[in-house]
This record gives C-alpha cells, sequence and structure tokens, in this order.
C-alpha cells in the first residue's frame, strides 16, 4: 500500500528511476542503483530538487561506493515501441546489470520481464534512498549527453533545455525542423513533420 511515507531500504534490494521520459528529443536514461549496508544517504534525494553541483558530487559519489548500472534507450526505439514500454525496457535491462534480491520501481507501474521481483512507490525518488540515487544518476547521464547533442545538433538550445518543450525549444523545431534524436513519435514533432512548408520560413 502506498502511503507516501519515507521508506528504509534494504541493501539487497534496487531502486530504479529514469530520466527523460516527457522530453521531445533525446533519450531516456534509466538507472538501477543498490546502496550498500552503512552507505550514508545525506544529501541523496530527488535529482530535481537538488542543484546541478549537487547532482554531479553525488553521482560521482554513488558510483564510488554502489553497485550501479546505466541504460541509454534511444530515440529510435522510443518511436518503435512508444515511451512507456521503451522505459520499461530500460528498467528490466538496468536490473540485469546489477546484483539484488528485488527492485522497487519509481513510479506505479513495473516491467512485466524484470529479472527479480519487482514493486512501484509512487513519488520514490522522494521517498526511497537508493531510487533517488538512481534519479540522481539517470538525470546526470541524460544531461551529459544533451549537452554534447547540443554540439553535434546547434540551433535547438539542446544543453539548456535538455530537450524539453521550452518555448525556445519549440521556436527552433519550427524553423529547422527535427533533427535526428528527436521523437517522431511525439505529438509536437509529428505535428511539425507533417506540415513541412513550416520549415522554409
Amino acid at each position: 500500500m502506498d502511503d507516501r511515507s519515507p521508506c528504509i531500504w534494504n541493501p539487497d534490494e534496487a531502486g530504479v528511476d529514469e530520466a527523460g521520459r516527457g522530453p521531445l528529443a533525446g533519450p531516456v536514461v534509466v538507472a538501477a542503483v543498490v546502496l550498500p549496508k552503512g552507505f550514508d544517504v545525506a544529501g541523496i534525494g530527488d535529482s530535481k530538487a537538488l542543484s546541478v553541483t549537487q547532482r554531479e558530487r553525488q553521482a560521482e559519489r554513488i558510483k564510488d561506493y554502489c553497485s550501479f548500472s546505466i541504460v541509454v534507450v534511444g530515440v529510435d526505439e522510443i518511436d518503435r515501441r512508444n515511451i512507456l514500454w521503451a522505459t520499461m525496457d530500460g528498467m528490466s535491462k538496468s536490473l540485469e546489470g546489477v546484483t539484488c534480491a528485488r527492485a522497487v520501481i519509481d513510479g506505479n507501474r513495473v516491467p512485466f520481464d524484470a529479472p527479480v521481483p519487482c514493486s512501484y512507490l509512487i513519488k520514490g525518488d522522494a521517498r526511497h534512498p537508493a531510487i533517488a540515487a538512481a534519479s540522481i544518476l539517470a538525470k546526470t547521464e541524460r544531461d551529459r549527453l544533451m549537452v554534447l547533442a547540443d554540439d553535434e545538433y546547434p540551433g535547438y538550445g539542446f544543453a539548456k533545455h535538455k530537450g524539453y518543450s521550452a518555448p525556445e525549444h519549440l521556436a527552433a523545431l519550427r524553423k529547422l525542423g527535427p533533427c535526428p534524436i528527436h521523437r517522431r513519435s511525439f505529438a509536437p514533432v509529428r505535428e511539425l513533420l507533417e506540415q513541412p512548408a513550416l520549415f522554409l520560413s
């Protein structure tokens, strides 16, 4: 039962979270983290509530002391399977990269083909330390990839908005058209592709 209260984690339990389900461009990144017994969880929290510096510092500490796995699910897979099933597949694959007896997934559903028994936890990134650690690794890795994408595909502002539907991103889409890392299955991109004359203005 989900009562939204903080949780105590077990050292044989992985936390799993993703970053990038909502953006119009770029991959979705999934991480699984197993926190060792006695790990200091001070400063580990929902990645969205931390500053860039705090996230980077905690990500280094998690990688130094914890078992973790990071899976990047590309745009082609997102467009082929849809974002939900691409994310679920990434979660299953991330759990293949760590040793654990079970896993707790952020959100309200679990992957059906996970290699270990799973449960879900709504708002888990703010309540469960291992999920919070996973959210930090997923977000820092995805942000890093979007900064690289900004160099490869200039003009869209990926380093700033990370592919989300910010006004400047939508304006660039209308001016330049989609680039290879835009998600063709997402409505704003799909609608622009159906009106190619917009790119010529």
